[in-house]
């Protein structure tokens, strides 16, 4: 008889892994890793990658010795630890810097189109769109650029997106030492448009507001209509 492989949810529930299907769930806010996650340096993570990977191609019947395909395994051990999983490992974790507020701009900044790339936890496949941001200085701004890196180093590990939303959410108010923080990502999911359903003409829109943005609908509303989308 097959074993049934389950999980626990944050309430301690056993869940059946084969029940859940293909429905887009998360259980926490923090990227589920183990505890001994970094023991492994990134040149033994890569060798271990390029050798399991090397045996899923063989198993599919792909012919490893073909010119085309016989670096594959390599590449793709590289592209997991040093890009596309990246973020996994707080080492490459942004450093925020603050400054003064020097011009005493009181005013929401915004900072929206940020185009991000992640992967669906659930099949491993792209999830890709743009993130925008928003928020109201507590006497300190940070650099534009850290916000694009920030939004990036959450996205480059595999996500879903609601769990991408508050992540990136929490560590602005963090970095900021703010609580008027507002994101909205807008993604489409290549788990949908290229599997499963194969609906490519819908995208999902996924938002974080704390503070003023939270409580003050006025503030909610004018940051959307910076970014012309319906309230």
């Amino acid at each position: 008889m097959k074993q049934k492989e389950t999980l626990l949810n944050s309430a301690g529930i056993d869940l059946n892994i084969e029940e859940l299907g293909d429905e887009h769930v998360a259980f926490s806010h923090d990227t589920p890793l183990r505890g001994d996650a970094f023991e492994m340096d990134d040149e033994l993570k890569m060798e271990l990658i390029e050798k399991h990977f090397k045996e899923i191609m063989y198993v599919l019947g792909l012919d490893l010795t073909d010119d085309s395909l016989k670096g594959t395994p390599k590449r793709v051990a590289k592209m997991f630890v040093k890009e596309v999983f990246s973020g996994l490992d707080p080492k490459n974790k942004p450093e925020a810097k603050l400054f003064e507020n020097k011009f005493r701009y009181k005013e929401m900044l915004v900072e929206k189109d940020i185009t991000f790339y992640s992967h669906c936890e659930h099949h491993f496949v792209p999830i890709f769109g743009k993130a925008h941001v928003a928020y109201v200085s507590n006497g300190h701004v940070i650099g534009l650029s850290k916000i694009n890196r920030i939004v990036q180093y959450f996205a480059k590990r595999p996500q879903v997106q609601e769990r991408l939303t508050v992540q990136i959410g929490n560590e602005l108010r963090e970095a900021l030492g703010t609580e008027d923080v507002a994101v909205i990502l807008d993604a489409d999911h290549m788990c949908v448009s290229s599997r499963g359903v194969k609906d490519n003409s819908s995208s999902t829109v996924t938002s974080f507001y704390s503070g003023i943005f939270e409580k003050e609908d006025q503030k909610r509303n004018e940051f959307l209509k910076y970014l012309e989308l319906p309230r």
